[in-house]
C-alpha cells in the first residue's frame, strides 16, 4: 500500500504538469455545463416534461472526463511507457507493471470523480440543479461506465504497437464518442438521423443509463444499456489481458 500510495502520488503530479486532463477532464465539462445552464437554464426538457433539460443533461455532462481519461488519455500514457520501457525497467524492480496500470487508472479514477463533483456542484449552485433520482443508483452506474470506459483504453493501449497507433485508435474512438454520443452535444437536439448513428456508440449507451438514473426512471427502461457496458466490459478487459504488450 505504500509503494502504490508513492506511485501514485508521484504519477499524478506528472500527470498535472501536463495540463491535458485538467483541461479536458475538469475544466472542459465545468464550461459546458454553463453554456447549457446559460442556454436551456431551468426549461422543461421538452414540452410537458416534468425535469429540466439540464436535468437530462446531467448524466451526460457526467462521461465527458469518463471519455477523457478512459478512452483518449489512459491509452496514451500506457503506450508512452511501454516505448519508453519504463514497464520493461519495472519488472526487474519490486514494482510491477501491473502497479503501474492500477496507479494510472486510479488517476483517471480520481479525475472522473473530481469532475462529477464539480459538474454538480456548478448545476446545483447556478442552476438550481437537483438530482431526480437515487444517487446510490447514479454512482453504482457512474462505475459501472467508468470500468467499461477505462477497460477500452486498457485495450487500446494494452495491444497497440507504438503509442502513434495508439494515438491514432484513441482518436478515432474519443472524438465520435465526445461529439456525438451526447456528452457534449445533447442527444435530445439530434436530428433522427444522426441519434440512430449515435446509438451505435457505446458511450451513449452509458449516457442513457446515467440518464435513467439521475432522473429516476424504471430500471428495466435501461436493459440494453446494462448489457451493453457488462459486455463491453467484459470483452475489452479479456482481451487486453490475454493481447496486453508489456513491452
Amino acid at each position: 500500500m505504500k509503494t502504490f500510495s508513492t506511485l501514485f502520488k508521484t504519477e499524478l503530479k506528472l500527470s498535472l504538469r501536463g495540463m491535458d486532463m485538467f483541461i479536458f477532464a475538469i475544466c472542459m465539462p465545468v464550461v459546458v455545463t454553463v453554456i447549457l445552464g446559460i442556454i436551456y437554464g431551468s426549461k422543461p426538457a421538452f414540452d410537458g416534461a416534468d425535469y429540466t433539460f439540464l436535468q437530462q443533461s446531467f448524466g451526460a455532462l457526467a462521461t465527458i472526463a469518463l471519455c477523457a481519461g478512459g478512452v483518449m488519455g489512459l491509452p496514451l500514457v500506457v503506450s508512452d511507457y511501454r516505448n519508453k520501457k519504463i514497464l520493461k525497467r519495472f519488472k526487474v524492480t519490486p514494482i510491477s507493471p501491473t502497479l503501474i496500470l492500477a496507479v494510472q487508472v486510479a488517476i483517471y479514477a480520481l479525475y472522473s470523480i473530481a469532475s462529477l463533483v464539480l459538474v454538480y456542484a456548478t448545476a446545483a449552485v447556478f442552476f438550481g440543479y437537483r438530482m431526480g433520482g437515487s444517487w446510490n443508483q447514479f454512482i453504482g452506474a457512474y462505475f459501472l461506465v467508468m470500468i467499461s470506459m477505462f477497460s477500452i483504453g486498457l485495450l487500446v493501449g494494452g495491444v497497440s504497437p507504438n503509442i502513434k497507433a495508439a494515438g491514432i485508435l484513441a482518436s478515432i474512438l474519443y472524438f465520435p464518442m465526445l461529439i456525438f454520443s451526447g456528452a457534449t452535444l445533447p442527444y435530445e437536439v439530434m436530428p433522427s438521423a444522426l441519434q440512430k448513428v449515435a446509438d451505435i456508440l457505446p458511450l451513449t449507451q452509458g449516457i442513457k443509463l446515467l440518464k435513467a438514473a439521475s432522473l429516476g426512471l424504471p430500471v428495466n427502461s435501461v436493459l440494453i444499456p446494462i448489457i451493453v457496458m457488462l459486455v463491453l466490459a467484459v470483452i475489452c478487459a479479456a482481451v487486453a489481458i490475454r493481447f496486453f504488450r508489456w513491452e
